[in-house]
């Protein structure tokens, strides 16, 4: 099955491959459909975080009126989830989805050779050679691994900019350290993940990762112009006012005393 998934990622590039003549680029093409077809659980995602940062004051006080009552703040903790359509699961999935391509794209730039012959894995004039890690890059001195360096430092700033960026309108500020602080350790995490990974994994990587931030941003930007919208339309609609003229009582009539 494995086997099966490996020779469907090789045949995929070797398709594109033979249109441009560049194994770069081929890889490229590839994570743009990729990212295509999971653009929808992306929409989601970027949406209910978006609902969340709304809510969040709502979660602040909800956090100071239960204090002293945990399960019932979880219980109105999973009601704002509920109503935000918010699963914390949701902003791993496209992590997830990735990294089988990313182990069966290891997998096949490593062996290459076996795959084909006499072919230069290169993308265009920036890498020479996709099945090279930085690491090996750096052992043939600063000229070669000079892109080499620059695609892994994109492999490990793009993974987690899209966090970085969602926390930037974050209200909470003790949260926003905290993530702050996490996505440090996972970039040099990441780094060193890199540091052995081929050129061509990593491309496929920061690709991916560049494609996401830009549907964050603009999906962010068209959902802040529709709030802006919806409050301007409830601003400008006046209550109607109603002229009401209250009618003068008559007299009514006294009977004559006889």
């Amino acid at each position: 099955m494995w086997e099966a998934f490996k020779d469907l990622i090789f045949a995929c590039i070797n398709f594109f491959y033979n249109f441009f003549q560049d194994w770069g680029m081929a890889i490229v093409v590839v994570t743009i459909i990729f990212r295509v077809l999971i653009a929808p659980l992306m929409q989601k995602q970027i949406k209910s975080s978006f609902q969340m940062q709304k809510v969040q004051p709502r979660m602040k006080e909800i956090q100071t009126k239960y204090a002293d009552d945990p399960t019932r703040m979880q219980e109105e903790m999973q009601k704002i989830y509920a109503d935000a359509g918010f699963n914390p699961l949701a902003g791993c999935l496209p992590i997830l989805l990735q990294m089988p391509i990313f182990m069966a794209l290891f997998q096949v730039l490593q062996n290459m050779g076996e795959r084909t012959q006499g072919t230069n894995y290169q993308f265009y004039n920036i890498i020479n050679d996709l099945t090279l890690s930085p690491s090996t890059a750096w052992d043939q001195g600063w000229g070669t691994f000079l892109p080499y360096g620059i695609l892994l430092l994109l492999f490990a700033g793009a993974t987690f900019l899209p966090t970085i960026l969602q926390q930037r309108n974050s209200s909470d500020e003790q949260q926003k350290r905290q993530m702050m602080i996490m996505m440090a350790f996972m970039s040099l995490f990441m780094l060193w993940i890199g540091w052995a990974s081929p050129a061509g994994v990593l491309l496929f990587w920061a690709t991916s990762s560049i494609l996401g931030i830009a549907q964050q941003q603009i999906t962010m930007h068209i959902l802040k112009k529709e709030d802006e919208a919806a409050e301007a339309e409830v601003i400008d609609v006046k209550p109607v006012e109603v002229d009401v003229t209250r009618k003068v009582k008559k007299k009514r009539p006294t009977k004559k005393s006889k």
